[in-house]
């Protein structure tokens, strides 16, 4: 895993529900759900990251960059990052993205089943990723870094080598809950503290909702900071967990 070439034209940005997109949902506001754009900024092609709340805005924002949306990239199933229903509250999702666009929607295998289930689309909206495979926009690559814990098949994104789009894995200055159905606090353990040790201390993190005192960070500043990837044990994990 190597940092991205200074000529790879990256075009990235991240947009947060209620601010950037969503505008006057209260719902979306108090989820704090961050959106992303990656693509390649010489192609003018563009994949849009957990599309869900406000899709037609998002497919806007990029197109107002002189961006073409031509696919879309699924951190997990659940409805605040893909769209379905939600305490009672119906999430638009990637659903709606592929009513206005004729793209596929990349997940992690694993993940296929519930992506399914609570999004209502089929096999062929789909196109399944393994950890390890890339997936290039243009010239930029972008790494699945298969992370369960919060759910089965969650999937961080390892964009051009140096920013880790990191779903509801790893937040700034916490991680993701493991107490929801699907969760596994043993998973999320090892995906914090083996399978992401493996990422260089200055890749940036960027983080699938706001609820850090920053909205990005790096690796290291977490590994150093973040109560959730210094836990020494597996055993010491589980009790804080409430699973000791």
């Amino acid at each position: 895993m190597t940092n991205r070439q200074p000529d790879q034209p990256l075009y990235f940005r991240q947009l947060l529900a209620g601010r950037d997109f969503a505008i006057g949902n209260p719902v979306a506001a108090q989820m704090m759900n961050f959106a992303y754009l990656v693509g390649d900024a010489e192609t003018r092609e563009c994949l849009l990251v957990d599309p869900a709340w406000d899709v037609e805005s998002l497919v806007k924002l990029a197109h107002s960059d002189d961006m073409k949306v031509i696919g879309a990239l699924g951190s997990h199933y659940h409805p605040d990052h893909l769209g379905g229903e939600m305490m009672g509250y119906s999430v638009e999702g990637a659903r709606r993205l592929l009513e206005l666009l004729p793209v596929k929607i990349h997940i992690q295998e694993k993940e296929a089943p519930c992506v399914k289930r609570v999004t209502g689309l089929s096999d062929s909206d789909l196109a399944p990723h393994a950890g390890g495979d890339v997936l290039k926009v243009g010239r930029i690559p972008i790494q699945f870094v298969h992370t369960p814990g919060h759910t089965e098949g969650s999937t961080c994104f390892l964009v051009g080598g140096d920013r880790l789009v990191a779903g509801d894995t790893l937040f700034v200055g916490s991680c993701g809950r493991v107490d929801l159905p699907g969760s596994d606090p043993e998973e999320m353990y090892r995906s914090l503290t083996q399978r992401l040790a493996k990422l260089p201390d200055d890749v940036v993190l960027f983080p699938g909702h706001d609820y850090g005192d920053s909205p990005t960070s790096t690796l290291g500043a977490q590994r150093r900071s973040n109560y959730a990837m210094r836990v020494p044990t597996l055993e010491m994990w589980l009790e804080m967990m409430g699973r000791g």
